[in-house]
């Protein structure tokens, strides 16, 4: 079955840096010792992503699209932030209820289901993208998981691999991944 990396990209800094940090560089080298080879390599429009993918060594194939409500999404998103709870069920409140957080954590599923639609068993894919956002489309992929037990919120690199059920259409057997 094919396997979905997904990986929040690599450190810069300061909240308002548009490019990786030289710290941020040499961790997503070494962390692209640890992985691979990938059939596809997703990046968003966002030039750290595709830079944490070129650090990791890996060329960036497709290019994911900012998608529509993504200012809603953030805005919604930080209500998690003054709940109760641990950090990945405090964002399950959200996208699985109504409103912008669930729509942008399907829609993001929805863009990795269709990268994985091609790939046969024993490929693998491999997405950047960004904290809060890659949480909340684990999120909408398993809504049933035991999410208290995923942890805290991705930090630079982290993310998770998933399985594809090609035949079901369906991701499957997530595993968080710590740096």
């Amino acid at each position: 079955m094919p396997m979905l990396e997904i990986r929040r990209h690599s450190k810069r800094d300061g909240a308002e840096a548009v490019h990786l940090s030289q710290a941020g560089i040499e961790l997503a080298r070494w962390a692209g010792t640890l992985m691979g080879p990938f059939e596809v390599v997703a990046a968003s429009v966002a030039p750290r992503t595709r830079e944490t993918a070129i650090a990791m060594g890996f060329a960036v194939s497709v290019e994911l699209p900012t998608l529509k409500n993504v200012s809603e999404f953030m805005v919604e998103s930080q209500r998690a932030a003054h709940d109760v709870g641990e950090p990945f069920t405090r964002l399950a409140r959200l996208v699985n209820g109504r409103g912008a957080v669930h729509d942008y954590s399907h829609a993001t599923a929805a863009q990795w289901r269709h990268l994985m639609a091609p790939l046969g068993p024993g490929d693998a894919g491999l997405v950047i993208g960004h904290g809060g956002h890659l949480e909340c489309g684990l999120i909408a992929l398993f809504p049933e998981a035991d999410h208290d037990s995923w942890g805290a919120m991705f930090d630079y690199m982290e993310g998770a691999r998933i399985h594809y059920d090609s035949s079901a259409g369906r991701f499957h057997d997530v595993e968080i991944v710590r740096m």
